[in-house]
């Protein structure tokens, strides 16, 4: 079993900068994934950015070259770079982390707004 624990939402003008934070504990040895995901109201969850054990990153087309994911030192935090937030980018995230099962936070409230 893992935890995962998400910090770092809130509130943030078009144009600025956020980090989330996630945690895990329990058995997070064998991570091989570890990223974040969002949902938009009214839309479905969709993949933001995911760093493998390896160190390779995935991102969505619309986050490229504005975030940026890393793991800590540890390797039991992740952790999301955003900047030049736009409108469009307002939504909970949520930490995931997989081994042979697929582990979620509890998501943490990003809003872009002026």
């Amino acid at each position: 079993q893992v935890q995962l624990v998400e910090s770092g939402g809130g509130l943030v003008q078009p144009g600025g900068s956020l980090t989330l934070s996630c945690a895990a504990s329990g058995t997070t040895f064998s991570i091989n994934v570890m990223g974040w995901y969002r949902q938009a109201p009214g839309k479905q969850r969709e993949l933001v950015a995911v760093i493998r054990s390896g160190g390779l990153t995935n991102y969505a087309d619309s986050v490229k070259g504005r975030f940026a994911v890393f793991r800590g030192n540890t390797k039991n935090t992740v952790y999301l770079q955003m900047n030049s937030l736009k409108a469009e980018d307002t939504a909970v995230y949520y930490c995931n982390a997989v081994i042979s099962n697929s582990y979620w936070g509890q998501g943490t409230q990003v809003t872009v707004s002026s």
